[in-house]
């Protein structure tokens, strides 16, 4: 499990071609802008609600509703509600200073 600044992510699954992870974004934190260049993922908020932006489009997505990030688009989410080997990440913007 890892404790970055904006919540805490874990992996629950790892296989070689896909990968399951956990993340909490805490309330009112957001996650970098960043991009792969080797894989496309797939968000499903299962709790709370958040604004995922891809490529500078805001998305709502809320409790139950599912998104897909395309390989090499921008993206991050922001926990708009009450809850809610990373080393291919190039991160375009950063609150954190991680840019």
């Amino acid at each position: 499990m890892a404790n970055p600044p904006w919540g805490m992510w874990e992996v629950l699954l790892d296989e070689p071609a896909y990968k399951v992870k956990r993340i909490t974004v805490l309330p009112g934190k957001r996650l970098s802008y960043q991009k792969h260049f080797r894989r496309r993922e797939h968000w499903m908020v299962v709790e709370g609600k958040g604004v995922v932006t891809i490529d500078g489009k805001d998305n709502l997505i809320e409790n139950g509703e599912s998104i897909d990030i395309p390989q090499e688009a921008a993206h991050r989410m922001v926990n708009n509600g009450e809850s809610f080997g990373e080393d291919d990440i190039i991160r375009l913007e950063d609150d954190f200073g991680r840019a």
